[in-house]
């Protein structure tokens, strides 16, 4: 598959793992830390939420500790979370009971029914700045392989700051090659008008 090649040689997390074991371990207090201080961390959730019809399927691509998703399944949708970080994946199976979460790369994301069909989800968000971590051959293929994992009208939802390395202009070009388009584009988790700082994007199959 031909790739993009525009970003990091390798995957930020992995790479920040690397360096410190306890990289995953402080991410989690550092959450914990925002919600006992009563920082607003649903904003994506309750986006996602809006945007779903009732018991959706909802993807969370690069979920962490189940954040958003576990929120969006007490809402009582359908989701599956996939990260790349085992530590992360067990917080969120023993935190958010609700949710189904799994270890995998997105960029070899291939979740399969039991009767080995590919599952598809209504809605897929990625949230969090997920895709600047991503190196830059890892792109393209992960967001191919998101877009082959949403239903025939399902949409992507991303989210992630201009300022970390992953330029408008190369996303949008990375979308194309994966067979989507930017349908919506706002600068917030509240739909506030697209700016140069961050974006929140709606992306559909084209």
């Amino acid at each position: 598959m031909t790739t993009s090649g525009i970003g990091p040689d390798e995957n930020l997390w992995t790479a920040a793992v690397r360096r410190n074991p306890e990289h995953a371990a402080g991410y989690v207090a550092r959450w914990k830390r925002l919600a006992a201080a009563g920082q607003d961390l649903d904003g994506e959730a309750r986006l996602i939420d809006a945007m779903a019809r009732r018991g959706s399927r909802i993807l969370d691509a690069g979920c962490g500790t189940g954040r958003v998703g576990g929120r969006l399944a007490r809402a009582g949708h359908e989701v599956v979370g996939v990260d790349l970080d085992p530590h992360l994946i067990e917080v969120a199976r023993a935190e958010q009971p609700d949710g189904r979460w799994e270890v995998g790369n997105l960029a070899e994301l291939d979740l399969v029914d039991g009767d080995g069909e590919r599952e598809l989800f209504d809605l897929a968000v990625c949230a969090g700045n997920v895709l600047t971590f991503l190196a830059g051959a890892e792109r393209r293929p992960a967001l191919t392989a998101l877009a082959a994992h949403l239903a025939p009208e399902g949409r992507l939802v991303v989210g992630f700051g201009l300022d970390r390395g992953y330029a408008i202009e190369d996303f949008t070009a990375d979308a194309a090659a994966a067979g989507l388009e930017l349908a919506q584009r706002f600068s917030t988790w509240d739909l506030r008008p697209a700016a140069d700082d961050f974006l929140v994007g709606v992306l559909e199959r084209v």
